[in-house]
């Protein structure tokens, strides 16, 4: 697409695998190199995105996998027109903590969702704008829920096969689109983890 001269990076990962913690070292990071970044959350980022965050992470509703990816869908649809077409735009660097590939693991590979459908949905209603790099951080499913500390969420909440489905469907992704998908394996040491970012990301990133 014409209009993105920025980089479109997104943080991808099972539960406990630190990807937020890591989004926000690599947008310090970016920024201390020089670069114009904006760090977003997916769902979140944007009035319609953090209600959408709250009843999808938080309500005691139950909802099917279908309705969620939905939910997470229109969310998504909002964040790229108010704020990720704007900044790729303007040539900025646009890290994302979660995107498409949430939805497309979350609720295809776990929750049974037609996963090639989904994906076409998905990359339609946000009109094909995808990263230009996903890592994925990945780790076994135990070792990740051993690192949670906090209160569980609904995603957290759900059981362990199913974030087993979750784990294998990134794997499945990277082996499908190796070139935008990399796993980097979030078990080593937060130092080690970060070296590996740093030197695919300033690899790929324009000049």
């Amino acid at each position: 697409m014409s209009e993105r001269k920025g980089f479109f990076i997104t943080l991808e990962g099972p539960e406990g695998s630190g990807k937020s913690t890591q989004a926000r070292w690599l947008v310090q990071r970016l920024r201390r190199a020089g670069r114009r970044v904006v760090w977003l959350q997916d769902p979140g980022s944007t009035p319609v995105g953090c209600a959408t965050r709250q009843l999808l992470l938080h309500t005691t509703t139950p909802l099917s996998p279908l309705a969620e990816a939905l939910l997470f869908i229109g969310g998504r649809v909002q964040l790229v027109e108010e704020r990720i077409r704007p900044a790729l735009a303007k040539g900025d660097v646009v890290v994302c903590d979660r995107f498409h590939d949430s939805t497309v693991v979350y609720q295809g590979y776990g929750g049974g969702v037609h996963v090639p459908w989904l994906d076409r949905l998905g990359r339609h209603a946000i009109h094909g704008v995808m990263p230009h790099l996903t890592i994925v951080l990945d780790l076994p499913t135990a070792q990740g829920f051993a690192r949670l500390r906090r209160s569980h969420d609904r995603m957290e909440r759900k059981t362990r096969q199913f974030h087993q489905q979750v784990r294998r469907g990134y794997l499945q992704l990277a082996r499908r689109d190796p070139r935008r998908v990399v796993i980097v394996d979030a078990s080593k040491s937060v130092d080690a983890v970060r070296a590996q970012l740093e030197s695919l990301i300033m690899k790929r990133i324009h000049p």
